[in-house]
């Protein structure tokens, strides 16, 4: 007789396993002391250092920058700018870029499947029957409304994390949307920091308003427009049958 594994047994195991990493995760943080690099006062000290580094130990280094970019995003950590500014600095602009979605983009996984296994049922008992009809909304275009998140800084990046997850959004979905939607965004601060090199020997600090700039700025918010862009279509037929 084949024992089968009870949904709720697979649940617990699943629930382990993302708090057993999340742990892991937290513990090599605080024993390498991954948080005092996170600022720009870190960058200045170390840019030489980081350079030099990269340059003897390119896999490596790229490694160890996604894996550090990751556990930030995982464990909500202040600095994330800092270490995106750091990747165009230290990679170029289109290898720092792309290992800046790829950390980031597996950190927010990492958050939201330890939001769904092991904060989830606690935080939908809190919020009970409200839930449930934001919850069906949402997830009928959540393609739509995850992609707009992502292009949009409208919320932080965290809470975002929280609330797909919070909401019942499909891993894949999840996924896809924030690799996708973060892209423009990451690479508009590697190409920033690809060109701060002057002013880290100069002392001064790059503008990061830069990134918030009309030229720059709006065409994200046409992207995020553009991505509700079926949501609207779908209203107006479902307006149109009714």
């Amino acid at each position: 007789m084949v024992k089968t594994t009870s949904p709720k047994t697979t649940k617990t195991a699943k629930r382990f396993l993302v708090l057993a990493l999340f742990m892991c995760g937290l513990s090599a943080f605080l024993f390498f002391d991954l948080g005092s690099y996170l600022s720009y006062q870190a960058l200045v000290e170390n840019e030489e250092y980081l350079r030099r580094a990269v340059a003897a130990h390119n896999l490596p280094a790229a490694a160890a920058y996604v894996g550090t970019y990751m556990l930030a995003v995982a464990l909500s950590l202040p600095g994330a700018i800092w270490l995106t500014l750091s990747g165009g600095l230290l990679f170029g602009v289109w290898l720092g870029g792309a290992l800046g979605v790829l950390g980031a983009g597996t950190g927010a996984i990492f958050m939201f499947l330890m939001a769904k296994y092991v904060l989830g049922d606690a935080l939908r008992a809190r919020f009970g029957p409200r839930l449930v009809a934001f919850e069906a909304q949402f997830n009928r275009d959540a393609w739509s409304y995850m992609l707009a998140l992502r292009l949009l800084p409208v919320f932080p990046f965290f809470l975002v994390n929280l609330g797909a997850a919070l909401v019942g959004v499909r891993l894949s979905v999840f996924a896809l949307t924030t690799y996708i939607g973060i892209i423009p965004g990451a690479y508009v601060y590697a190409s920033i920091g690809n060109g701060i090199s002057v002013l880290l020997r100069e002392g001064r600090q790059p503008d990061l308003s830069l990134a918030s700039r009309p030229e720059i700025f709006g065409p994200l918010v046409a992207l995020g427009v553009l991505a509700l862009a079926p949501v609207v279509w779908r209203r107006f037929k479902d307006k149109q049958e009714h």
